[in-house]
């Protein structure tokens, strides 16, 4: 009998892809086949291939993430009722959140269940990312109560996975060969405070370090300015396989906007801090993200916010148009900044970002930098630096033949664009 063929789309964050990976074992497990790994990242769902079972993993963190999951799961109907599809089932955050909704919304869809319960014991999963990179995530909910921020209200409270099944899982991907270990969760400086035991980032970073020998670069995605302590910034800055990536979230700059988000930290703390990474780790990139029109956000606030950027030059910089989301703190908060208003401070944000990138990525220009490279474009591979977070930040080109997929090579930066970099 053949087996049963399922598909999956993964939305949203790499904290999601890590659940849509362990619920595609499941499937695995009791006989389901599944080959199309390219799904996870598909622009259109009308890419996909006839197959009996489409799963879905929404994202319900703000109302951008919350459309899109919605008009897959309306074009998954369309593909079920063309017969292309013979079961949908939709899981994740938007399902948390409003689940009797949906179910009213979309009776077509055959199963729903909200976010995948976190799995504190090592457990393996079904890789959808390519063989050379994974993502560790070693907690789960959040402890800091952004005003703004829903993730409490889908996760909960925080839940620290305990060192040794970490480590079990580190030590498991190194003998696969993997590259590349992205260590992930809500906020990973918040890591063991619910546990009882005096462990913290730091000394699992190490414990990591300690039972691996494969793994070549170990990257951390999302450190909380509030919680990212000199220990930390040590060990990155004297570890050789620690990326110089420094992923530390701001939000915002103005205090009085700071206290109003609940971020726990004022503009002196984190100028300080920053200070201190640069100081500390000389070749370091820092990514950060800011929210703009953020409920009675001023022009002035807004205009302050703009002044900390050409002054600071982030490397890396996402930025956000804030989004009303109930069961928030903020919900409540008045005026609210119009819409208009917030895509006009956005579009300035970026236009700024784009020059301060530019100017940043010149300095690489004549350097040698180790590349992971990571696919083939016509005749050009595609790779990364330490200094570039996968599917998030820039690229390096290089024109050469011959090059494996998920190996490194040295290259020397011969040219750089806005965000991008050209090798040989």
């Amino acid at each position: 009998m053949p087996k049963k063929n399922l598909s999956i789309i993964s939305l949203g964050c790499f904290r999601n892809t890590y659940d849509s990976e362990t619920v595609l074992k499941r499937f695995v497990d009791i006989g389901y086949g599944f080959s199309s790994q390219e799904n996870i990242f598909l622009t259109g769902i009308e890419d996909f291939k006839n197959c009996d079972t489409l799963v879905i993993n929404t994202c319900g963190f703000i109302d951008k993430a919350k459309e899109e999951s919605v008009e897959f799961i309306k074009e998954a109907i369309k593909l079920k009722q063309q017969g292309r599809i013979k079961r949908l089932l939709v899981f994740g955050c938007l399902v948390e959140r409003y689940p009797e909704k949906l179910k009213k919304s979309f009776p077509e869809v055959d199963q729903w269940w909200g976010a995948e319960k976190f799995i504190q014991k090592f457990s393996e999963r079904k890789k959808l990312l390519p063989p050379h990179i994974d993502f560790l995530k070693i907690c789960e909910g959040c402890l800091n109560r952004c005003s703004y921020c829903t993730i409490p209200h889908i996760k909960g409270s925080l839940k620290s996975k305990p060192l040794i099944e970490i480590v079990k899982e580190a030590k498991f991907l190194d003998k696969k060969g993997i590259k590349e270990l992205n260590i992930i969760g809500q906020d990973i400086t918040s890591w063991g405070k619910d546990l009882k035991t005096k462990e913290d980032l730091s000394l699992l970073i190490k414990a990591i370090l300690k039972n691996t020998k494969n793994i070549r670069w170990i990257r951390l995605l999302y450190t909380h300015p509030r919680n990212l302590d000199s220990k930390l910034i040590d060990l990155i800055a004297n570890e050789e396989r620690i990326c110089k990536y420094i992923d530390l979230p701001i939000q915002h700059i103005n205090n009085r906007i700071l206290k109003a988000m609940n971020r726990n930290i004022t503009k002196k703390e984190t100028v300080d801090l920053i200070n201190k990474i640069r100081k500390m780790i000389t070749d370091c990139v820092i990514r950060t993200s800011v929210i703009t029109g953020f409920p009675t956000e001023t022009e002035d606030e807004f205009k302050e916010l703009l002044k900390f950027m050409k002054e600071t030059k982030f490397e890396r910089l996402g930025a956000f148009m804030y989004s009303r989301e109930e069961d928030t703190p903020a919900y409540n908060l008045n005026p609210q900044v119009n819409n208009k208003t917030k895509a006009r401070r956005f579009k300035e944000i970026m236009s700024l970002q784009q020059n301060i990138s530019r100017e940043a990525n010149k300095r690489f220009l004549g350097k040698e930098l180790e590349v992971l490279i990571e696919e083939k474009e016509n005749e050009v591979f595609v790779g990364r630096t330490q200094f570039d977070a996968y599917e998030v930040d820039g690229a390096v080109f290089l024109k050469k033949d011959k090059l494996k997929i998920g190996e490194f090579y040295k290259a020397k930066i011969i040219d750089s664009y806005d965000y991008d970099l050209v090798g040989v």
